[in-house]
């Protein structure tokens, strides 16, 4: 079994960031709201978004470098943002997307592949 500080952050920072889009950008989808409504509504989802955010890095911390768990957060929210900007707001990803998400896989490589 893999020691559960490699996994369990992973698997924290993709619920945390599901909660955080939802925080973020959810709210687009209600336009006509009052935007104070929308501050606190967030705030309440950020809450949520915190409590495994925090918790995640500190136990990734114990195997991974900040500069690594940075890179896997800004990873994992480009693909929750990727699926969520298609299925719940309707938007379409262009191949312009593509390019710069890959651009930033690429970055994130480079962390990870160690000192040269």
């Amino acid at each position: 079994m893999p020691n559960p500080s490699y996994v369990l952050p992973v698997v924290m920072l993709v619920l945390s960031n599901v909660f955080m889009t939802f925080a973020w950008y959810g709210h687009l989808k209600f336009g006509s709201k009052p935007l104070w409504i929308v501050v606190i509504v967030s705030w309440g989802i950020a809450f949520f978004e915190y409590c495994l955010a925090v918790p995640a890095n500190r136990i990734g911390h114990q195997v991974y470098s900040a500069a690594e768990l940075k890179t896997m957060q800004e990873v994992i929210t480009l693909l929750v943002f990727a699926v969520f900007s298609v299925t719940v707001l309707g938007e379409k990803l262009t191949l312009n997307h593509a390019c710069g998400f890959a651009l930033i896989f690429a970055g994130a490589w480079f962390v990870f592949r160690g000192p040269f």
